[in-house]
């Protein structure tokens, strides 16, 4: 995110990955399972739908970065995230309404590598996770349908792996072009100094996660990797001309500092170290 190349090398070695034919990581082809059929429970909440065929789970849109899904949910600006998960299979994510499907969680994304989710709320036998899609662009934004910077679906909570216990976050002011990286209790344990979007191209605020990570040697990111945030951009559709979907992604920068970048937030080798540490599914919030 910090020059208009980074995400579209994304997309071309996301292909190469995938043995795709173009640079489009969510065609990857995944293997389809059914969804579970309907189970009592206890607790309040909707039941669980009828489960779907696989030629109905395929025929969804898949929730990747780049996708765009009008059923999606908006995600609450602040969430308490402490789990990673990963999907026992491709699974279908439901609308608020509990009963329709309006998008594909694929069980690995388009790295080939288990997809990570993490989750905000239970209700019943679901689980509301975020997603890396955009529920609405900036463009066509309303007052009643505006385009989140995190989106979000319900799952079958049955489905969900326990991954990783999560016992720190990353918090980025970007008033203060901070980061800092704080403890369960909230206890500031690294800060950095951070580049962040312009004016024209701020960085979105709200509350996402560590979605991914990998190297890109033909950005010259050949020793730290790049770290792919769940948050997309909020005042354009594309602000790094490109076909990244407006994702934020949090990365070494030579020039790591002051309001310089297209809302990616830059950081120093020492900074980018620190979150290259942290394990995928550790939240991510920003604030202004």
């Amino acid at each position: 995110m910090t020059n208009r190349r980074i995400l579209p090398a994304l997309l071309c070695t996301a292909a190469l990955l995938a043995s795709l034919s173009a640079c489009a990581p969510g065609d990857a082809k995944p293997t389809h399972s059914a969804s579970p059929r309907p189970t009592a429970t206890a607790e309040a909440g909707a039941a669980l739908p009828p489960g779907l065929s696989p030629s109905e789970l395929k025929a969804l849109p898949t929730a990747s970065f780049n996708a765009v899904i009008p059923g999606l949910i908006a995600a609450p600006e602040k969430a308490e995230i402490r789990t990673a998960f990963r999907l026992a299979f491709d699974t279908a994510a439901y609308a608020g309404d509990f009963r329709t499907p309006v998008a594909l969680i694929p069980a690995n994304n388009f790295l080939g590598e288990p997809t990570v989710v993490v989750r905000v709320k239970t209700r019943g036998d679901w689980s509301l996770i975020l997603t890396p899609a955009r529920k609405q662009l900036p463009s066509k934004a309303t007052a009643a349908d505006p385009a989140p910077a995190q989106s979000a679906a319900w799952v079958p909570t049955r489905l969900l792996r326990v991954s990783a216990t999560l016992t720190k976050r990353v918090v980025i002011s970007t008033e203060e072009q901070k980061l800092s990286i704080l403890d369960g209790a909230g206890r500031t344990l690294q800060e950095f100094a951070v580049g962040v979007g312009t004016d024209s191209t701020p960085t979105p605020t709200g509350t996402g996660y560590l979605q991914a990570r990998y190297l890109d040697p033909a950005q010259g990111q050949e020793e730290h990797r790049i770290q792919l945030t769940s948050l997309h951009a909020t005042a354009a559709d594309e602000p790094y001309d490109g076909s990244d979907g407006g994702l934020i992604g949090i990365h070494y920068q030579s020039t790591a500092a002051g309001a310089v970048s297209h809302g990616c937030v830059r950081l120093s080798a020492e900074a980018i170290a620190a979150v290259d540490a942290l394990p995928l599914g550790t939240p991510v919030q920003i604030t202004g």
